[in-house]
Parts: structure tokens; C-alpha cells; sequence
């Protein structure tokens, strides 16, 4: 790294290295991690707690330093023990225009096992900073890590992953405004997207590339609820970036889903005389090459620069607050109100909007075409990330409620879109696998689809019935 271009000819002065110990310490049942901090105690100086864990509910953006709580007060009422330590080395390089990198690199060590690694710090103003992020990305495997060397070293020692920082959809029951929320979210979901994505692999299961594809969307979804208020070209070229990515996404999915579910079932339904029906296997045999395929071409995307400088992009946003600025017809003043609405009020306003949109055309629902229903899927899909997004604004049951009522209409329709993409997906593999096992599938699809049908039908009175949760000023 110390001859990469960047660093190479941005320097302003000698380079300092100094060894560095770490040890992290907590009760032997881990009352301090339970509270989302760690004690650390350094060579030299007094010991310091830092929060390993964000607050839940409160603004996080990936790559923050984490927040020193207060120097050597960690009262737990038990004797506290060491956990886990880091030794190696620190380096602290000056560059041009007052940013300093700092580089952490030696060993985690815990009782029964320990790792290699490597750790870098830009400090400084903000555009410099970003600016050599990008360009060190776009020759180096650089990432925001996914947890501090604390919580790294916790799970190194109990043998287990260390803990998300943010999971689900984002919580912002404390952002009173439009930009706070706007800001609290991309923050949530650009955390929960590098959590998930190095799971994103063919063998350890599909929760890595559902979860990842699931925050894409929603993160894509708020982008597009507060377009009216914070509309920009940074978003748009942020958007398009996560385009790419969940079009990469997609195909890992659907065949993940296929060979867990339509494809099993079929293969259960339809034995051959001795074990599985060979025409059955040979197309469950090439749905898994083009599954290996799809992973092969995800695992390339989420590799690459381009991946890493979206995710630093992405985080460029909340420092930089493109939005602020009022594209040309909005004035100032008018850009800046938006923004600062509260976030109860624009909230309101916009679902009521996606739910009359979802509801315009109820009287006709038993009449619509499959193409039709698709339709109105997609529409409770945008009510639903929306909804979930605004939930914490009003919590009760009536909230709860609606939820589940409007999450229970996307999935009953979505069987039928299942089977639709799985239709796409078996007649992909003609001229591959017999004809005969395509139309097995097929013939499988649509009567499973037939009965999702009235299944659907049934949901979507159930939600009318229910009393949107939101109310309109």
C-alpha cells in the first residue's frame, strides 16, 4: 500500500511506525459485550471503553471510528479477565492536503486460535479523504470492516462471527426529520449490505445473497420515497451503481430459490422407479451449473473496484450531503424546508399516496390477468418497504397489523410471480436437459400457481380490512 501512487506521491513528511498491544478485557460472562462496548488496554497509557456496538435507533454511517465512552469506568460488579489482544504494528503516513493514513497490521489473538490482519485509518477533511479512498479501492481489496478490532477479536474468541451492527430494515423512531432519516437509513443499509455480502458464496447457504438483495432493495427503494424532498445527481449515479449490483444479484437468487423450492418439491412429487427420476435430475443437475454460474459472476462483482467504490460512495453521501444543494426551478429556501420537514408529516403523506396507488383498482382484483396481479405486487411491494421504513413513527398493533396483512398479500402473489420466473429459468436449459423434464416442471409451476391464486385473493381482502396505520395532516 505504502507504493500505491496515491500514497507515494501525496507525501508530506517522514513516516512514523511504532509497535502496538492491545488487550481487550470483560467479565467471564460477557457483561461489558452485552452492553455493545469493550475495554481496551493499551502498552502504554490508561485503559479506555470504547463502544464496540452502535446504539441502536441512533445515526451510524459504515467506516465511523468507533466512540470512546469514558476512559477506565466499566463498573461490572465481577473481576474482568483478558479476552482477546492485537500485537503488530502502527504506521502513520502524512500525505498532502492534511490527511494522514494510518496502518494497522499484525496479529488477533485469542486463547485458542488467532488471525492475521490488516486495518487502515484516513484521517482527515472530508473530500481528500474520500477522494484517496476511491482511488486506493480501485487497485486494492479496501473495504470498511464490518466490526472493530474488539468485537473482531470477541468472536475470535468465542468462534463465531462478530456480531451485525445493523440488521433489518432501518429504525428511525428517533429521526425527527426528512435528511435525518434519509441520512439514518442509507447509513443502516450500506452496514447491513457489508455484513451479508462476503456470505454471498456457493455452499455456506442463501441468507448471504438474500439479505444483501433484500437491503439493496430497500436502500434503493428509500432513495426513490425521498427523490421529492432530496432528489440529486449523486443519488441517481449512486442508484444506478446499485442497479448493477442487484442485477447481479438476481440471477443467484432466483435459481437459489428455484432449486430450494419449485425444484425440490417437483423432485419429491415425481420419484423415478429407483431413487430420483433421471430426466428430474439431469435438469436439477444443470439448473445447479447455472446457479454455480450466477455465484461465479456475483462473487467477480462484489470483488471488484467497482463494488468498493460504491459502498465508499455510498458513505461519501452522508459526509457531503449532495442534496442540500437546490437543482436549478427549487430555490434555496424551498430545498432546505423539504429536508427539515418532519418526518411524521412526509411520511403520512407518502403512503397515503402508495396506498390509494394500491388500491385504485380493488373492484376489478378477481378479473385481473396474471400480468395484472404482478403489477399490484410490485405496488405492495413499494407500500410495503415503505411502510416498514415509517412503522417505528407509529408503533401498536394497528401497525403490526397492517404489516403483516400487506406482507401476507406479496408473498401469496408472490407464488404466482415464482412461478413465473421459474417457467423463465427451466426453459433457459432447452437443448440442455430433456424436454420432457421442462415440461414436468412447467406443468408442476403452473397448478402450484393456480391455488396461490384464491390464496391471494384472500389476503387482499384481509388487508382492506385493515385500517392504515398512518394518519394525514
Amino acid at each position: 500500500m505504502s507504493r500505491h501512487p496515491a500514497i507515494a506521491h501525496a507525501r508530506a513528511g517522514r513516516s512514523r511506525s511504532q509497535a502496538e498491544e492491545l488487550i481487550w478485557l470483560d467479565t467471564a460472562d460477557g457483561a461489558l459485550a452485552a452492553r455493545g462496548t469493550a475495554l481496551e488496554r493499551p502498552r502504554r497509557g490508561p485503559p479506555r471503553l470504547w463502544c464496540s456496538l452502535p446504539p441502536a435507533g441512533a445515526f451510524w454511517a459504515p467506516a465511523s471510528p468507533p466512540l470512546l465512552l469514558a476512559g477506565d469506568r466499566a463498573e461490572t460488579g465481577s473481576p474482568l479477565v483478558p479476552i482477546a489482544a492485537f500485537s503488530g504494528r502502527r504506521t502513520t503516513i502524512p500525505l498532502a492536503d492534511g490527511v494522514a493514513a494510518v496502518l494497522r497490521v499484525g496479529k488477533l489473538r485469542a486463547v485458542a486460535d488467532e488471525r492475521l490482519v490488516a486495518r487502515l485509518e484516513l484521517q482527515g477533511p472530508v473530500v481528500p479523504v474520500l477522494s484517496l479512498a476511491r482511488r486506493l479501492a480501485a487497485d486494492l481489496p479496501l473495504l470498511p470492516p464490518d466490526a472493530m478490532l474488539a468485537e473482531a477479536g470477541r468472536a475470535l474468541a468465542r468462534g463465531e462471527a462478530p456480531r451485525p451492527r445493523r440488521k433489518g430494515p432501518p429504525d428511525l423512531a428517533s429521526m425527527a426529520t426528512v435528511e435525518a432519516a434519509l441520512c439514518g437509513a442509507i447509513g443502516h443499509l450500506l452496514e447491513v449490505m457489508l455484513h451479508y455480502a462476503p456470505a454471498c458464496r456457493l455452499g455456506i447457504g442463501p441468507e448471504g445473497v438474500h439479505q444483501t438483495r433484500v437491503a439493496l432493495r430497500r436502500l434503493r427503494s428509500i432513495l426513490k420515497t425521498f427523490r421529492a424532498a432530496a432528489g440529486c445527481p449523486e443519488l441517481s449515479a449512486f442508484d444506478a451503481g446499485l442497479k448493477s449490483l442487484a442485477d447481479l444479484l438476481g440471477p443467484a437468487r432466483d435459481w437459489d430459490v428455484f432449486l430450494g423450492g419449485l425444484g425440490a418439491a417437483v423432485a419429491a412429487a415425481m420419484p423415478g422407479p429407483r431413487g430420483p427420476d433421471k430426466r428430474l435430475a439431469a435438469l436439477l443437475g444443470s439448473a445447479g451449473q447455472q446457479r454455480a454460474l450466477a455465484y461465479e459472476a456475483l462473487g467477480r462483482g462484489l470483488h471488484s473496484a467497482a463494488f468498493r467504490q460504491l459502498i465508499i460512495d455510498g458513505i461519501g453521501l452522508l459526509h457531503t450531503t449532495p442534496w442540500r444543494e437546490a437543482p436549478a426551478g427549487v430555490e434555496p429556501a424551498e430545498r432546505a424546508g423539504r429536508l427539515a420537514e418532519p418526518l411524521q408529516d412526509f411520511a403520512a403523506s407518502l403512503l397515503g399516496k402508495r396506498w390509494r396507488k394500491l388500491c385504485g383498482d380493488d373492484a376489478a382484483i378477481e378479473e385481473h390477468s396474471a400480468e395484472a396481479l404482478h403489477e399490484l405486487r410490485l405496488e405492495a411491494k413499494r407500500l410495503r418497504y415503505a411502510a416498514e421504513l415509517f412503522a417505528p413513527l407509529w408503533s401498536g398493533k394497528p401497525t403490526r397489523r397492517f404489516l403483516r396483512r400487506l406482507a401476507a398479500v406479496q408473498e401469496d402473489f408472490g407464488i404466482a410471480n415464482d412461478t413465473a420466473v421459474a417457467r423463465a429459468l427451466v426453459a433457459s436449459l432447452a437443448g440442455r436437459v430433456p424436454a420432457w423434464a421442462i415440461g414436468a416442471v412447467e406443468g408442476f409451476a403452473v397448478a402450484r400457481g393456480k391455488g396461490a391464486r384464491g390464496e391471494g385473493l384472500k389476503s387482499w381482502e384481509a388487508l382492506l380490512d385493515a385500517e392504515p396505520f398512518w394518519v394525514e395532516n
